[in-house]
């Protein structure tokens, strides 16, 4: 089936920046977060927005190369969806930790967010290698991610 590349482009962007945006927007690295114990090998700050600016650019190509991929509308739509749900646990899990200061909540919900990137990958690989591929960086970082929300987790708790 043969797609259009313009209108998929133009929604993966706005999708993606959406997306980083309301999660930026609810990342608090305030006083809460500042007085957290955090493990020695936790990223320097700087390292973060470049990392997610990343992830988010890799993304939107995955998901469109995918999209464009599919044999099927069904199976077009099943990316459509899994992007969607992915988001959501994307931007769950910056509220669970940061607005609702539950990095143990934040925790399993990451677990969560990370089987469902990892599910994208497979998925969209089937339809595009390059699809696939793109995504390995995001599952990688959230796997870095769940170490270190873990290890806050054990350093800081009981929360609530």
């Amino acid at each position: 089936m043969t797609r259009s590349w313009v209108m998929p482009v133009a929604i993966a962007a706005v999708a993606a920046l959406v997306t980083a945006m309301i999660g930026g927007t609810i990342t608090d690295l305030g006083p809460w977060y500042d007085g957290l114990a955090k493990p020695d090998w936790t990223p320097a700050r700087p390292v973060f927005p470049i990392a997610w600016t990343t992830i988010f650019t890799l993304c939107a190509v995955a998901g469109v190369a995918a999209w464009r991929a599919a044999p099927k509308a069904k199976q077009a739509d099943t990316v459509i969806g899994l992007f969607a749900l992915n988001g959501f646990l994307n931007i769950g899990w910056s509220l669970l930790f940061f607005r609702l200061q539950r990095p143990d909540w934040a925790f399993y919900e990451l677990v969560l967010l990370w089987v469902s990137i990892l599910v994208l990958a497979i998925y969209c690989g089937r339809l595009s290698k390059l699809a696939g591929f793109l995504l390995l960086p995001y599952l990688a970082w959230v796997t870095v991610a769940g170490a270190l929300n873990w290890q806050v987790v054990q350093l800081n708790a009981p929360f609530g």
